[in-house]
């Protein structure tokens, strides 16, 4: 009979509330495909022939950065093309099943910068073979989020911009009102599908200007109204 011991679990991963002393507690990070025209034509797709679809982030790979800090971001292995997408967070502060959209932002309880970071080159393999993405979306701390602002906050409107720079030169730039699919919607269809929980994120997409990080690179992503993320690549 083995000896080993029982595993005893690492505590959930948490995000900073502004302006609070609890923290948010993340179960599970959902994430929507080209949900911005550019970045859909920008991949070799036409966005106005495709449903929405979502793969998932695993928990483990959601990176919680303090806000007014820089923080490094550790290069996975395996690849030699990472690439930054910088996204709206939207966390649930309750869930359900079949939410319909006239009450899908009763669920949110708010909003954070976001990152999700993509191993590109195992991603595009992937996809040509016909299989599934986590290798090339799910490295460890392949999710960096910010500080959560709570729904309802002044300054944060869902049409407000969104960018991200590299050393200090801008890559993403455009507002939230050109994603494809709106929050209500995501919430709604992902309901339909999985019982949505407290806890849960959803990465609301990413617009055109996606592009490859190496190391020594400093990453500023930023929402208008939220607490920007500084990332140093290492």
């Amino acid at each position: 009979m083995s000896s080993m011991p029982v595993p005893v679990l690492e505590p959930r991963v948490s995000l900073a509330i502004m302006g609070e002393e609890e923290r948010f507690p993340v179960r599970r990070g959902f994430c929507i495909g080209r949900n911005y025209a550019a970045h859909a034509r920008e991949m070799g797709f036409d966005p106005d022939r495709e449903p929405p679809f979502f793969f998932l982030k695993m928990a483990e790979a959601i990176f919680p950065v303090e806000g007014g800090m820089e923080t490094p971001l550790p290069y996975p292995p395996g690849t030699s093309d990472y690439h930054h997408e910088v996204e709206l967070v939207v966390a649930l502060g309750k869930g359900g099943r079949n939410i319909s959209e006239d009450k899908a932002m009763d669920h949110v309880f708010g909003y954070a910068v976001g990152l999700d970071m993509t191993r590109r080159d195992l991603q595009a393999e992937a996809k040509k073979l016909g299989r599934p993405w986590e290798i090339g979306k799910s490295a460890d701390a392949s999710g960096p989020v910010g500080p959560i602002t709570r729904a309802g906050a002044t300054g944060f409107s869902l049409k407000g911009r969104i960018t991200l720079s590299t050393d200090g030169v801008t890559k993403q730039d455009a507002t939230l009102a050109a994603m494809i699919w709106s929050i209500p919607e995501q919430i709604a269809i992902l309901s339909q599908f999985f019982e949505l929980k407290a806890g849960d994120l959803i990465f609301t997409g990413t617009p055109e200007g996606v592009s490859a990080v190496t190391r020594g690179q400093v990453m500023l992503g930023a929402v208008e109204g939220l607490e920007p993320i500084r990332l140093k690549v290492v």
